[in-house]
């Protein structure tokens, strides 16, 4: 005994497989959909922080040429050591003001003006 199945049940039994095929269709491609917007924001978000980096970047690139340029100005460690040799030798410690030149100058001039007096 064979069971045979109607036709009109055969295509019904078709027709539901198909819809539900169709339905699962539909649910991937908008599962796709939104895959795909979501990587594309994504996408944005990160070429959006790579243009910063970028920009960030750049500014440290400038900021850099200006601190070079900038150094180059200093004085170098030589040029120091030349200033030092000239301070040791002129040894400012030793120089005197100009208190102390009047003075010496007002104690010499009394000295001599007295030598001066007694050869007359």
């Amino acid at each position: 005994m064979e069971f045979q199945i109607d036709p009109a049940e055969k295509l019904r039994i078709l027709e539901s497989r198909y819809s539900l095929m169709r339905d699962r269709m539909l649910v991937i491609n908008q599962n796709m959909i939104d895959q795909y917007k979501k990587i594309n924001m994504e996408m944005k978000l990160v070429n959006d922080d790579v243009k910063d980096m970028k920009n960030d970047l750049n500014e440290l690139k400038e900021m850099n040429k200006h601190i070079i340029s900038e150094l180059q100005t200093f004085a170098r460690k030589e040029n120091f050591k030349v200033l030092e040799k000239y301070i040791n030798l002129w040894n400012p410690l030793n120089f005197v003001t100009e208190d102390e030149v009047v003075k010496l100058i007002e104690e010499r001039g009394v000295k001599n003006s007295r030598t001066k007096r007694k050869k007359k």
